[in-house]
């Protein structure tokens, strides 16, 4: 996520009552989750496991809850909760506004696309050319959507991401700035919920189908010509490479990548990342070939313990 308008470091610390590290006019471009950060991005850390990879990340500026050497061309924050001001910028720069009618004057909507009764539209959303919006489509704000997309009815696009932090009163919610993005001729089907980035842009690539009934969580990347069949269940950051078929039920943890053209079966658990070009099935999801010789030695189990018996029974006599 961008800021409006470049910042600098003590403008920032102001902002959230931090100290700072590094020259007063350092600058700050925006602020971003660690698998995607830029140079001039913000990134937040609270956990010692985590701190060398924040410092040495593309983030310039690391929001950190200790003070520690400032590596070379970067500036620090040093806050007592680094979540907390996280969230704090995020609202600053990034604040909800209500809306004040069923598709806000700001919207852009390309020619020849039509938007069926009863559908939401927030503020600063672009949809293309030649698309059709069925009824009761929710999209919440700053969503893009290029051209010949169809969405079918009850579709959620935007709501916030699944990420909280669990303190003693209770899961405090990290608050999502970011954007879902769907190119080109992307069909998506009825009640699919494509959460929005928490800094970041969810993305649906060109030419990808979705089935109805999808959950897409945050800051998730569908590449292209993807084929999604129903009730599949895709955590957040998930990376899904070109042309890659899931069919139903399938669920996908957090932060791993499908390589290109895999293929994964119904009813999988997807716990790893995945190497491209294969087909595969169960949990966890292996090649197919090695998961069916599985199967089948398990079916001889039966067998196996009857023989097992017999011998020892004729061992007794």
């Amino acid at each position: 996520m961008k800021f409006p308008v470049p910042q600098t470091i003590e403008q920032i610390a102001s902002l959230i009552n931090a100290d700072y590290i590094g020259k007063s006019d350092f600058p700050v471009l925006g602020m971003n989750e660690i698998h995607v950060v830029e140079p001039g991005d913000i990134v937040f850390v609270d956990h010692p496991k985590y701190y060398d990879k924040a410092l040495r990340s593309k983030a310039t500026v690391v929001l950190i809850n200790k003070k520690v050497d400032c590596p070379d061309g970067k500036a620090l924050l040093i806050s007592d909760d680094p979540f907390r001001d996280f969230n704090k910028l995020t609202s600053h720069f990034k604040p909800f506004k209500p809306a004040t009618s069923a598709i806000s004057d700001s919207v852009k909507i390309g020619n020849n696309t039509i938007i069926q009764p009863n559908c939401f539209i927030g503020h600063n959303v672009v949809i293309g050319e030649n698309c059709t919006i069925h009824s009761n489509v929710s999209i919440y704000d700053d969503t893009i959507i290029g051209d010949n997309v169809e969405i079918h009815a009850g579709t959620i696009l935007g709501a916030s991401a699944f990420y909280y932090k669990n303190r003693p009163q209770g899961y405090d919610q990290l608050k999502s700035g970011g954007r879902v993005v769907i190119e080109d001729n992307v069909h998506i089907g009825a009640c699919c919920t494509i959460d929005k980035g928490v800094s970041g842009d969810t993305t649906i690539k060109e030419g990808s189908k979705l089935d109805n009934q999808i959950q897409i969580g945050h800051d998730t990347v569908i590449g292209k010509k993807c084929l999604i069949a129903s009730q599949v269940g895709i955590a957040g950051c998930v990376v899904i490479e070109d042309e890659v078929t899931i069919w139903g039920q399938v669920g996908i943890a957090s932060s791993v990548t499908i390589g290109e053209k895999t293929i994964i079966l119904a009813q999988s658990g997807i716990s790893k990342s995945l190497e491209g070009g294969k087909t595969y099935f169960g949990y966890p999801a292996e090649d197919i070939r090695s998961k069916y010789k599985e199967l089948a030695s398990i079916r001889k189990i039966p067998e196996i313990l009857e023989k097992l018996k017999s011998i020892n029974v004729d061992k007794k006599d």
